[in-house]
């Protein structure tokens, strides 16, 4: 092998750099330096204020007085609502809103290590639509380049390698994800894909474009690094060059394409401001790069939100359907709901202080907040059309609910609740506790007789009321199937087979 030879040693390469442990390559740490960037902690202050988002305002030259559009403050706003933890310089605050200063762009990484993002990465889209909304450009970044590596922030184990076919099919998944949701005004967005700059680019370049301005002490003294160093699987060569892949991902949109914010979680800080470090030192210029952060998405106790009992809460509607979606939010205890209302939702602060009210007075309808913080999400991520599905859904399995049944409201559901398949002949004209215990509604007919008696058996969201009820031909909906329910959450979908 040659050291001239460009394809021998990519620098995305698992296969080389993976099995070399961090720790084997250091025989004694290196004393860590501060990084150049001060971390900014950002107490979060709530306001009911009503700031309109374009005010114009008059800017005085010495040839003409022009009207300028002073653009609202977003980082206030991010501020106001619970939606900020940290920033590499407050300088970033007045460069958002100074109309004398070009807009922003602002972009936020997406590593494809599945087809759908799921609800950890909405605040990174919503913090992007913020932006957006408030006059600047956002900006997409999918790591085609960095996914092939794996990201070690809060990863206890190293990330699976995921094969090119897979890795495209992600991608492409992503996209879709992020064109549906930050799409409309096609100037307010971008989108782009790290592998077109690092799919050439060859281990020597690397060492010589990035890794000399690269502190190992400094990159020791991340958090994610430290973490990992100290445990027992330690850390390999290729996670510990994360943070330079990302840092580069920064240098590169930054000096071509203009991009001079980047945002992501807490956990993302030591990655975000190794890129502002490395723009500083390979670009050696005097405009500036900013960093932000937003705090990980957390219940009131402390634990991730985001994850139900069936795994991950996906924004792809053929992983998750809208439905479902919907009905976790719907879910979300009291304690949370106006906080979450704040974070991800786009209503005014006063619009929430009115249903924080409401929650506090007598007669106050439960999950009214619920409701509403289910239908802003809903709306954000999957559209009018995927909210109405979701509400028809909702009304349809809401036992004894006047929505009449048609089959493909029936199918839709089926993607939602146990279904089973049965032979006509076990269905018309047997009765109705023979048949939800054969469709596995209930475990034996004594359960489901008592049951009956108590008035919670439905058939197509219909009370049974007679215990000697039997499937008639008419019930079987459009000659296909039925819904027996039981209570309000045990449901299931009879096939007619």
């Amino acid at each position: 092998m040659t050291l001239a030879s460009r394809s021998l040693i990519p620098i995305c390469s698992k296969t080389f750099l993976s099995p070399l442990r961090v720790a084997s390559l250091l025989s004694f740490p290196e004393k860590s330096s501060t990084t150049f960037f001060r971390r900014h902690q950002i107490h979060h202050l709530f306001s009911t204020s009503t700031t309109p988002l374009f005010a114009p305002v008059k800017c005085s030259t010495l040839e003409t007085e022009v009207q300028a559009v002073s653009r609202p403050n977003v980082v206030d706003i991010l501020q106001e609502r619970g939606l900020l933890e940290s920033v590499t310089s407050e300088n970033l605050r007045s460069a958002c809103s100074d109309p004398n200063v070009a807009p922003l762009k602002v972009y936020c990484g997406f590593d494809p290590t599945a087809e759908s993002l799921h609800l950890g990465n909405l605040l990174g889209i919503i913090v992007l639509s913020w932006f957006q909304r408030c006059g600047h450009q956002a900006v997409g970044l999918i790591g085609g380049a960095t996914g092939r590596v794996g990201d070690p922030s809060g990863k206890s184990l190293e990330r699976p390698e995921l094969d090119a076919l897979t890795l495209e099919k992600n991608i492409a998944g992503i996209k879709n994800i992020l064109v549906k949701i930050l799409g409309g005004n096609a100037s307010s967005y971008v989108i782009f894909n790290n592998y077109d700059w690092w799919k050439d680019m060859i281990m020597l370049d690397f060492l010589k474009k990035v890794g000399r301005f690269a502190r190992v002490g400094v990159m020791m003294a991340k958090e994610s690094v430290k973490k990992r160093l100290e445990s027992e699987q330690g850390m390999s060569y290729t996670e510990f060059s994360y943070q330079l892949l990302q840092g580069y991902d920064f240098v590169h949109l930054f000096d071509k394409e203009g991009v001079n914010v980047q945002i992501g979680g807490s956990d993302q800080w030591g990655n975000i401001t190794a890129g502002t470090d490395l723009i500083r030192k390979i670009l050696q210029t005097e405009e500036a790069a900013y960093g932000l952060t937003f705090p990980l998405l957390l219940k009131n106790d402390g634990t991730k939100f985001g994850k139900s009992e069936d795994g991950a809460i996906w924004l792809s509607p053929s992983m998750l359907s809208p439905y479902k979606f919907y009905q976790y939010f719907f879910s979300v205890p009291d304690v949370d709901v106006i906080r979450f209302l704040k974070t991800l939702t786009f209503l005014s602060l006063d619009e929430i202080k009115i249903v924080e009210d409401e929650m506090r007075r007598p007669g106050y309808v439960p999950n009214s907040a619920q409701m509403k913080l289910a239908e802003e999400v809903t709306r954000f991520v999957h559209g009018e059309e995927g909210l109405k599905e979701a509400i028809k859904a909702t009304e349809a399995l809401r036992p004894g609910a006047e929505t009449k049944l048609d089959w493909n409201l029936i199918e839709r559901i089926a993607e939602d609740i146990p279904t089973c398949s049965l032979p006509i002949d076990r269905v018309s004209g047997v009765s109705i506790v023979d048949v939800s215990v054969s469709a596995g509604l209930f475990e034996s007919k004594s359960a489901a007789r008592r049951t009956l008696k108590q008035g919670g058996v439905y058939m197509n969201n219909q009370r049974v009321d007679d215990e000697n009820k039997r499937v008639e031909e008419e019930d079987i909906v459009e000659g296909k199937g039925l819904v027996l329910s039981s209570g309000k959450k045990n449901k299931v979908v009879i096939r007619i087979s």
